[in-house]
């Protein structure tokens, strides 16, 4: 009975404890700096400067959401964007923005879509 139960247990706290020995992402933490994130064909992660001078993390989305729909006009097809400013990342999906502090951590609604496809923060609209 105690072989079992300390079997169940290292089930449950190994990976916890081995997920803790990967590498955190870091990111750059300059201050008014907005960056995009990209991944290179060998599996590094690179940071671009995507705009400086940007005062806070909705601005920074704002550019991020420019620099996709950029792209896709030249015929780009990447739709959702990974980005970051001052130490906090940003998701852009299609559903809206989300923001965690770190690139493994939740990751929470900042920004949702309105019904024309426009960035919104979440209670902005006024409901119907």
């Amino acid at each position: 009975m105690r072989n079992r139960l300390l079997a169940a247990l290292a089930i449950l706290v190994l990976p916890a404890a081995l997920g803790g020995c990967e590498k955190k992402l870091d990111a750059p933490t300059d201050p008014q700096v907005c960056w995009s994130m990209a991944v290179t064909k060998d599996g590094k992660v690179k940071f671009n400067k995507v705009a400086e001078h940007v005062p806070d993390l909705e601005h920074c989305a704002a550019q991020l959401e420019a620099m996709r729909i950029k792209f896709l006009s030249l015929g780009g097809t990447q739709t959702e964007i990974t980005g970051e400013y001052q130490g906090s990342f940003l998701f852009l999906q299609r559903e809206g923005v989300f923001t965690a502090q770190s690139y493994e951590g939740a990751r929470y609604p900042f920004m949702v879509r309105t019904g024309d496809g426009r960035l919104a923060v979440p209670g902005a609209m006024p409901q119907q």
